[in-house]
């Protein structure tokens, strides 16, 4: 390989290869040469089953090129739970390799590897796990619950899903080539500069979130769109559900926050590909700036996520008490509250920093002030099953579940509000545990809280119960124990981010974790079989187009809904429209319109496609790659201009299948 030129901080450079060259790949290292042969065996058994079933067409087809909402929400949800196993294996990785490094023991990963593995966890499960189920929720109930025969803009929508899987596949391409980051899943500098991380971890992260970032804020310009442009006749904004209202809010914190991590990113990639110096400690840079603007957007990211989440459990908290939601109005204004007290809290995270007593006692002061109008959230549910006919569904138990978890999650962090509080436990395995505390008692649990209520509506079947109930068990109680015992090691000065500890009584505390994260993977893998199973017996699971007798206006469709369009002319006459339509005798219509639709396009996906090609060849500076991968970005955009619309017809035979369906329920 022929070396023209020598960067002073990453060596040779290849004008074909850029800085790739056969060392960056880990074939020295077992566990990942494990880890690509164990894809690579399971990428060609699918690849040989679709063949076999013939599933390309029909994939390609009614899947990649769609731009029907309900499927592009379900393909999210499909993309979260992938990551979310190569998420987990992480986890499982950092808590075996602390399990074993005690008094000295060096367990079983180098340090290099740990710290690629905690900033892999951290990024994988925040934007590519959490962000693509809260996401594919929205985008399944959310136009249906507004009556909208689709998203605004449903070539967008396509786009921007298959722009966050471009960003999600460069993550997993650093596993086999190169490395990933070793910088935490914020990248602070001076350590992700080119003095500190020379090597491509640090840009794999650039460009993923870059690209990821992209589809993100696009789909949140798209939603917010929709909910104010789309809604049935006479839904007014105080008729809309709850879910709705945390949806709109959550999206008005993506288009707020995003083009700040955009913006932040691109200043840090003129540092390390020009040279310039916004964020080093020398030539008039300040690393300090970084720190702010990663956290203003850092911040809000918290509420996009657990916003949408709250959502979900009012709609199941009034669905399994058999009541309306308590306090509707006050959810609402309180869900408002939270989106702008978000904006307001972002130094708390960095209270250690220096900023001075003055601004760390605002800032404490406004975090504690925004638990106020979380907690009234919390009494709304509370209220809400009082004296109601609570139904300990699987649903149900989520939000149960979820209420107690998250109120410890946020107790703890109202401790950490407190200045003086925080200078003590900032640095500690404490802060983990609060952050898991709410990000697994509330997103998590959320997402399984939705999967199962919704379920039905998607495919037309009910989940089995009994794997439901083993797989809430087993994830609660591996949640304890997985993470109270860190909150008792970061009492004692147990520091986060280290792959090994001299003080040997820490390590009863990091075993019990691990035996916690036995529990969880248990209840993962029951979650996943239950899936399996319930596909298996659908027959016997079937149920109607309402089987949880629901309240709100997206179950007002059949199930699964007719493609694109919502079955018949809703006139909403206020809050509960479906409630009261069910009382006045309402039945579930089949007067179906042709609707105007863009038609099914490639360009999303090849665009992504192009856009990971990019991405790739820029982490590795192979500029003519770059170049000609952008041209092919702009090529696509622009031929996609030429599309065209279609007419939609609901297809006769399905229309008497749901007419049969509808007799039957």
């Amino acid at each position: 390989m022929a070396n023209d030129a020598i960067n002073p901080y990453l060596g040779p450079v290849s004008p074909i290869f850029g800085r790739l060259t056969w060392d960056w790949i880990p074939y020295h290292e077992p566990i990942l040469i494990g880890t690509f042969a164990g894809v690579a065996l399971g990428g060609l058994v699918v690849l040989a089953l679709m063949t076999k079933f013939r599933l390309w067409g029909p994939l390609w087809r009614d899947w990649v090129t769609t731009v029907d909402h309900k499927k592009i929400g379900i393909m999210y949800m499909v993309l979260g739970f992938i990551m979310f196993v190569r998420g987990f294996a992480d986890a499982i990785m950092m808590r075996a390799q602390q399990a074993l490094a005690a008094g000295g023991a060096e367990g079983y990963l180098p340090p290099h590897h740990f710290d690629q593995v905690f900033t892999a966890h951290g990024v994988i499960m925040i934007f590519f796990v959490a962000m693509a189920f809260i996401t594919g929720i929205m985008n399944f109930v959310m136009p249906t619950q507004i009556g909208a025969r689709d998203v605004a803009f449903p070539f967008l929508n396509n786009f921007s899903f298959w722009m966050t899987v471009a960003g999600a596949l460069l993550v997993n391409i650093s596993l086999f080539i190169g490395e990933f980051a070793r910088v935490g899943w914020l990248a602070f500098p001076p350590l992700s500069g080119k003095d500190f991380s020379p090597g491509p971890g640090v840009d794999y992260y650039i460009w993923a979130l870059q690209i990821a970032g992209v589809g993100t804020t696009l789909s949140g310009i798209n939603m917010i769109t929709t909910i104010f442009k789309m809604r049935a006749p006479g839904m007014k904004l105080f008729d809309m559900p709850v879910f709705t209202w945390t949806t709109l809010c959550a999206n008005f914190l993506i288009v707020a926050a995003f083009p700040v991590l955009t913006a932040t990113l691109a200043l840090l990639t003129l540092d390390r590909y020009v040279g310039t110096h916004f964020f080093t400690n020398d030539l008039g840079g300040n690393p300090m700036m970084y720190i702010n603007l990663i956290w203003i957007w850092g911040h809000p990211e918290v509420y996009i996520l657990i916003l949408p989440i709250f959502g979900v459990f009012a709609e199941i908290a009034q669905t399994f008490s058999g009541k309306p939601l308590f306090g509707y109005k006050t959810m609402v204004w309180a869900t408002i509250s939270i989106m702008i007290l978000s904006f307001l809290v972002w130094l708390h995270h960095f209270f250690t920093m220096g900023s001075g007593a003055n601004v760390n006692t605002f800032f404490g002061i406004a975090t504690m002030i925004i638990a106020v109008p979380t907690g009234v959230k919390v009494f709304n549910w509370l209220f809400t099953m009082y004296k109601g006919h609570v139904r300990f569904e699987v649903p149900m138990m989520w939000t149960i579940a979820f209420i107690i978890t998250f109120t410890i999650g946020g107790m703890s962090g109202v401790m950490l509000a407190i200045p003086p509080v925080d200078f003590q436990l900032h640095n500690t395995l404490f802060l983990v545990a609060h952050f898991h505390n709410v990000a697994i008692g509330g997103v998590v649990f959320g997402v399984y809280a939705a999967v199962a209520f919704w379920w039905p509506k998607a495919f037309g079947f009910k989940l089995d119960d009994r794997w439901g109930h083993r797989s809430f068990w087993l994830w609660v109680i591996g949640f304890y124990l997985a993470f109270m015992p860190l909150y008792a090691l970061g009492l004692m000065g147990a520091t986060r981010r280290v792959n090994a500890y001299l003080d040997i009584g820490w390590q009863i505390y990091f075993v019990v974790a691990a035996v916690g994260v036995v529990f969880i993977l248990a209840g993962i893998l029951c979650g996943f079989y239950g899936m399996f199973y319930s596909v298996m017996h659908r027959k016997e699971l079937a149920c109607g187009p309402d089987p949880w007798n629901a309240r709100t206006l997206d179950w007002a469709t059949s199930s699964p809904p007719a493609p694109y369009n919502f079955p018949q002319t809703i006139h909403v006459r206020g809050l509960d429209e479906f409630w009261r339509m069910k009382k006045e005798g309402f039945k579930w219509s089949t007067h179906y319109q042709p609707i105007h639709m863009p038609h099914y396009t490639a360009a999303g996906v090849l665009l992504a496609a192009a856009s990971l090609v990019f991405g790739f060849a820029m982490v590795w500076w192979m500029w003519w790659l770059a170049a000609l991968s952008f041209v092919a970005i702009l090529v696509i955009a622009i031929g996609h201009t030429f599309n065209y619309n279609r007419d939609y017809y609901i297809p006769a035979e399905e229309v008497a299948e749901i007419e049969a369906k509808g007799a039957a329920a």
